[in-house]
């Protein structure tokens, strides 16, 4: 996948007018953590965990800093940090996750014999598409949807996790947290001095520069 924001890095700000001591003390945290500890995954789940997450936002080989997605799922799991609200067809989220996790390893035994982990991706995307589509054997899943947890849970606490991780803002030019500059040009196209800038065709070089200079 090409650079859309060559040369842009959004922890140039840390010491800028952009973020305060908040800002900096909670990103410097999601930063510290380590991509192999987990405290609310058993040793059995954490490998199946990890496999989920790099299937359903697989990073750039390459990169310097990979986002710990699973080990922020856990840490939200560890400290029982909901979101205020969940759906009524689904237990609470730690409970999902249990039962998701355990259903999601005997789904690919019984159809592949082999737990998810041990698959390649090709397969593990097939089985994640069957959960997606509620095309599971329900008996695993018990009352609980797997169409639903996919939907609500899964694809909700990952993909969030990814998105609240410096390494997601570099990719997609978000300058972080706006406290306490904030953003001030709102319309279509336009962006703030502090913002990034996108590459264009053929102008790749410009950006670079500009975002050199961004913080």
């Amino acid at each position: 996948m090409a650079d859309r924001y060559p040369g842009y890095d959004v922890l140039a700000k840390r010491n800028s007018p952009s973020w305060n001591d908040q800002t900096r003390a909670v990103i410097d945290r999601r930063m510290a953590l380590d991509p192999q500890h987990h405290a609310f995954f058993s040793d059995a789940e954490w490998p199946t965990m990890r496999a989920i997450c790099d299937r359903i936002v697989p990073q750039p080989p390459n990169r310097l800093h990979p986002a710990p997605v699973a080990a922020m799922v856990d840490e939200k799991l560890h400290h029982n940090s909901g979101d205020g609200y969940r759906d009524a067809r689904l237990p609470s989220m730690r409970d999902a996750w249990r039962r998701a996790l355990a259903a999601i390893d005997a789904e690919a035994t019984s159809r592949y014999g082999r737990r998810f982990h041990e698959l390649g991706a090709l397969l593990q995307d097939d089985l994640l598409k069957a959960i997606q589509s509620g095309e599971v054997d329900e008996k695993r899943w018990g009352d609980m949807p797997a169409k639903i947890f996919f939907e609500k849970r899964l694809l909700h606490d990952v993909v969030s996790a990814y998105y609240g991780h410096p390494a997601a803002w570099n990719e997609i030019g978000f300058g972080g947290p706006a406290s306490p500059r904030g953003y001030v040009r709102m319309y279509f196209d336009r962006r703030d001095p502090w913002e990034a800038a996108e590459a264009r065709p053929g102008r790749e070089d410009k950006a670079r520069a500009e975002n050199a200079r961004v913080g």
